[in-house]
């Protein structure tokens, strides 16, 4: 199986940027990243919904908002599918089958985007890819697709804490290219 890693922890504790500094990091390493990552939209310091962000070609489209009236609701936001689906699933589509691409990212498998079945699709297929992935999964849900990502042998969970944040993205970096290491090493 091919490097699988998902990141963990409480809301707060950094998963989307300790994500985005891994792209950063290997971005700047030369290598290839592609799928999507969320970013939280505020206007006049009031959170107002979420982004979905396409990471190779920065495309965006709406993930969820307050605005929204029609569609799957989490608390005081409304899903928007359509916003996932030709942002988000199109990314990590793109993402696997772009032959230069060495890096799925995910962000984030959590309820707002498991209403979504094309994004559960893309989903288990990153998982089951030979291409590496890092993704962020929630920390609570318990829908079966992140209980099966949980359960799965050969993926690794790492939970974010305030104490390991910082440095984490450098050591899931330094993991990568070791596990590429030993594939390279394995076919030569």
């Amino acid at each position: 199986m091919a490097f699988k890693i998902f990141l963990t922890g409480t809301p707060g504790t950094g998963k989307t940027t300790v994500l985005r500094k891994i792209a950063d990091e290997l971005k700047q390493r030369g290598i290839l990243v592609g799928g999507m990552i969320t970013e939280e939209v505020r206007e006049n310091n009031v959170r107002i919904g979420f982004k979905v962000c396409d990471i190779l070609s920065g495309r965006e489209g709406w993930l969820a908002s307050t605005r929204r009236r029609e569609g799957p609701r989490i608390g005081k936001y409304v899903v928007d599918l359509e916003g996932l689906g030709e942002v988000g699933v199109r990314a990590i589509a793109d993402a696997l089958h772009e032959p230069r691409i060495a890096v799925v990212m995910i962000d984030e498998i959590g309820p707002m985007e498991l209403f979504s079945n094309e994004f559960k699709t893309m989903v288990k297929q990153s998982i089951a890819s030979t291409k590496a992935v890092i993704g962020t999964i929630h920390y609570r849900a318990t829908d079966p697709l992140l209980q099966e990502i949980r359960r799965a042998y050969g993926i690794k969970i790492v939970v974010i804490t305030m104490e390991n944040r910082d440095n984490l993205h450098l050591k899931i970096v330094d993991r990568l290219a070791q596990a590429q290491q030993t594939t390279r090493n394995l076919s030569d």
